[in-house]
């Protein structure tokens, strides 16, 4: 598999079906609570509020990104939740998930400003698509976070 073999799908929450939502819990459990070890809840209501991208190869979701209207979660549109399959890291699949991300963004409401706050050890990740620090180190959920902004 290569990122090229990713199918990509922006759906709101209405229209992902039990099988994709059960697919996205899944892979953000799987990375954010248990392989982070990190308890928080995770369904923290924005989701029906929210587009989420899909990255699946043979029927297998291995990205995702939530993308987040401006005025739910920051003033500005956001990208959250965005996680990779561990079988798929080493791929370049993260980098074309976040490309991918912020062209369905910009489809969805336009080309603008996109705040994330990301975990801090992947600042460099994200500076390579052109979110810039905006603020000091906070820690969220046990974990050092920082405000991003892609003007």
């Amino acid at each position: 598999m290569t990122p090229s073999d990713i199918r990509w799908r922006c759906l709101p929450f209405a229209d992902l079906g039990p099988h994709a939502l059960y697919a996205l819990l899944r892979l953000r459990t799987e990375v954010f609570v248990m392989e982070q070890q990190c308890l928080f809840q995770d369904m923290d209501g924005a989701d029906p509020d929210c587009h989420h991208l899909l990255g699946e190869h043979d029927g297998r979701l291995l990205a995702y990104a939530r993308l987040v209207p401006a005025g739910l979660k920051f003033s500005e549109a956001s990208i959250g939740r965005v996680v990779s399959d561990p079988a798929a890291r080493g791929t370049g699949l993260g980098h074309v998930l976040m490309r991918e991300a912020v062209q369905q963004l910009e489809r969805l409401w336009g080309a603008q400003p996109i705040r994330i706050g990301a975990q801090a050890r992947l600042q460099a990740f994200y500076e390579q698509h052109g979110f810039v620090r905006d603020g000091d180190i906070y820690l969220e959920d046990g974990i050092d976070h920082i405000e991003m902004l892609r003007p």
